[in-house]
């Protein structure tokens, strides 16, 4: 196999949600373009763009504002992309909210209006990303998201957003089914937990993390770098026989009783 195949040099790709220097998407984008690749990414609002533009202006990488609940915006956010770059090789969303009252609560407490909200902007956002970017996939590609073991355990404190994620995970291998013929392959990436901006919003997450550690063969937390790691290979022509799968980084925590 050609080393080439495990980089993204001539590349185009959209990534969304960064955040901050702790932001997974960050860790993304920034592997990416180390990789080869020419990048759009989003950021929530103006006030995300303070935190995000001093990491992307000195690597050059475009930055756009993206509230997916507003209407119209992440339409913009797609054509903005394609506009700048023709077409789309590579999509990665790391995008995920849940009202705090709704995330703090009991399952069975939950609005509805809090629960639709969350399973709005956490999983069915990448349908609607997928649909938008899809016709400008025209030499096929790879999308991926971010899910959490949650979606498979019922994990203390993690409430709402493991139902969410659980449909976001069987989302993924939908989309891998109804895009395969269009030559785009679509993952899940399932990271351990690592502090970023979402995870704050998690109660008693620093016990997480040491549940984690203690759980885990390999008895330490991931990297951001790791999960940009897997996150990019995806992307590559390397992985170009994988589809449909969630994936873990998680020091092997995923694998224990």
């Amino acid at each position: 196999m050609s080393l080439n195949m495990f980089d993204l040099s001539g590349k185009k790709g959209l990534v969304l949600g960064l955040a901050n220097a702790n932001s997974i998407a960050w860790g993304c984008a920034r592997q990416a373009h180390e990789m080869g690749a020419e990048l759009v990414t989003s950021c929530l609002n103006e006030k995300a763009r303070s935190f995000v533009e001093p990491l992307t202006t000195p690597l050059k990488i475009d930055l756009q504002t993206c509230n997916i609940e507003q209407e119209g915006e992440l339409q913009q956010l797609v054509h903005a992309a394609v506009q700048k770059m023709g077409r789309l090789d590579f999509v990665i969303h790391s995008i995920a909210w849940a009202p705090l009252q709704d995330l703090h609560g009991r399952v069975i407490d939950s609005s509805s209006t809090g629960f639709a909200r969350a399973m709005e902007v956490s999983c069915h956002s990448f349908a609607t990303l997928a649909n938008l970017c899809a016709p400008h996939m025209t030499q096929g590609g790879s999308m991926v998201t971010m899910t959490y073991l949650g979606a498979d355990e019922a994990v203390p404190h993690y409430g709402l957003m493991g139902p969410v994620k659980a449909a976001l995970e069987s989302l993924v291998r939908y989309m891998a089914l109804e895009l395969g013929e269009q030559n785009i392959r679509v993952h899940a990436v399932s990271p351990g937990p690592i502090m970023t901006r979402a995870a704050s919003g998690i109660q008693a997450f620093d016990a997480l993390m040491q549940d984690n550690m203690a759980k885990a063969p390999l008895k330490r937390l991931v990297t951001l770098n790791e999960i940009a790691n897997l996150s990019t290979f995806l992307c590559t022509d390397a992985a170009s026989g994988m589809t449909g799968q969630t994936i873990y980084v998680d020091a092997g925590c995923h694998a224990v009783a």
